[in-house]
């Protein structure tokens, strides 16, 4: 299962605090900057940056800034072009670092894979590839360059998760805490969300982030839509979407952004609130009251044994269904004997279920298995995988695939951040006089 979205790419706001790039002290027998540039045959003043041994250039800054131009609909204020070619310049540093460690771990992101994605982006405003690319190129964008953005975005996260994976793990208790919460308050509020997330590297810096992250919020105050700050400067995987969050109800969030939400006004944006690692602002979009609850639905793994095999051992072989993996979906894992067949039954109302085993059903919860019921020559048992109770929560699957995505992109976030301690990366500070993006 891919967790990571395409726009895993994380945002940092250090381009608007403008940090020091500092080389490492254990470079070995790295090449310096200087070197890399004399091999690279860029001249010293086209520069932008050297990446260990790669050169970001000012072409490719006014490149990714006039991307960045078009992807918010031309709607920065000139006052805010600075902090755009910082971010540009950013996200350049830390794509030529991603697409470093892939091609360190021989990790292949293949021209199908780019131009698939391609597609899909070209999709999402009613364009076809070519449409796509000649669009951008009447506005002076090369594919090339995209095509390499393109390449960071899909290679960099299916590294971490390859990595980093076995180091996460998301509880029973913990989708449960989530599932009691929402539960608890299924019949209040919902709340149509949009978000940014600026990760916090490295705690001692804390205040600068916090600055920084109020600095965005005082250039919404200035007209700035809040999709287009979330678009440039978010870390979360809803940056491209323009941080939409869609509805969330109450109880889902973590408690200091859930008690946040509850208290702002429709249309009304937080103060940034630290949270796992990062600073968030969310703005509230919209309220409603929660639906009234419903008719409840089970998912259930259903077995049946013929009365052929005799009380005792049909008895026996339903008794297994709790360990039969039947509630994955696959194959099972324990046979569960010959006469004995199963089937694994999805959002089942009761009015569905036949009236003699319904009332055998109906009081179960998750993880409860029914009686043995007899009837038309076999014996009949159910095994409760999930319920809704008719509140309209998401799966647990859907939660945990949720929890999973958030701690595995944390991950990333720090393994970025190390990957750049690491490395030399040198900024030419005095070739970014602010590079207009019209080249």
């Amino acid at each position: 299962m891919r967790f990571f979205s395409l726009t895993t790419v994380a945002c940092s706001i250090f381009a608007i605090l403008g940090p020091a790039f500092a080389q490492s002290p254990d470079q070995g027998q790295q090449p310096t900057s200087d070197e890399v540039i004399a091999r690279s045959g860029v001249p010293a003043n086209a520069v932008a940056a050297v990446v260990n041994d790669s050169v970001v250039t000012t072409f490719d800054v006014r490149q990714r800034m006039r991307l960045m131009l078009i992807s918010s609909g031309g709607q920065v204020p000139p006052d805010a072009l600075p902090q755009l070619q910082a971010q540009a310049l950013r996200d350049l540093v830390e794509e030529k670092l991603k697409l470093q460690e892939t091609a360190k771990f021989e990790l292949e992101v293949t021209d199908k894979e780019i131009s698939e994605e391609l597609a899909i982006m070209a999709g999402q405003s009613n364009l076809t590839a070519e449409q796509l690319q000649q669009f951008l190129e009447q506005a002076g964008v090369s594919m090339k360059s995209l095509r390499e953005q393109v390449r960071s975005q899909i290679g960099w996260p299916q590294l971490v998760q390859g990595r980093y994976q076995d180091r996460v793990r998301v509880s029973d208790d913990e989708i449960e805490r989530t599932l009691d919460r929402m539960r608890e308050d299924a019949s209040k509020e919902q709340f149509l969300l949009s978000e940014i997330c600026i990760p916090v590297g490295n705690p001692s810096e804390a205040q600068q982030y916090y600055e920084g992250s109020l600095q965005l919020i005082d250039q919404m105050r200035r007209g700035v839509p809040f999709a287009v700050v979330a678009q440039q400067f978010s870390a979360c995987t809803t940056a491209a979407v323009g941080g939409d969050l869609g509805w969330v109800r109450a109880g889902e969030l973590p408690v200091e952004l859930d008690n946040a939400v509850r208290e702002l006004a429709v249309g009304s944006v937080t103060n940034p609130i630290p949270s796992e690692g990062a600073f968030m602002i969310l703005a509230v979009r919209d309220k409603r009251e929660a639906a009234e609850p419903g008719e409840p639905s089970f998912t259930l793994a259903y077995a049946a044994a013929s009365e052929s095999l005799g009380d005792v051992p049909a008895r026996a072989a339903l008794e297994k269904i709790q360990t039969a993996e039947i509630c994955s979906g696959g194959a099972l894992r324990i046979d569960l004997g010959k006469g004995v067949g199963y089937s694994f039954l999805e959002n089942v109302t009761l009015d569905q279920i036949d009236d003699r085993f319904r009332p055998f059903v109906e009081d179960l919860n998750r993880t409860d298995q029914s009686a043995v019921i007899k009837a038309d020559g076999a014996y009949h048992s159910v095994y409760v995988c999930d319920k809704d109770e008719g509140l309209g929560l998401p799966s647990r699957d859907a939660i945990e695939n949720r929890i999973y995505g958030r701690q595995l992109s944390r991950i990333g976030q720090q393994y970025l951040r190390d990957l750049e301690r690491d490395s030399m990366v040198d900024i030419r500070e005095e070739n970014l006089a602010l590079q207009q993006p019209n080249g």
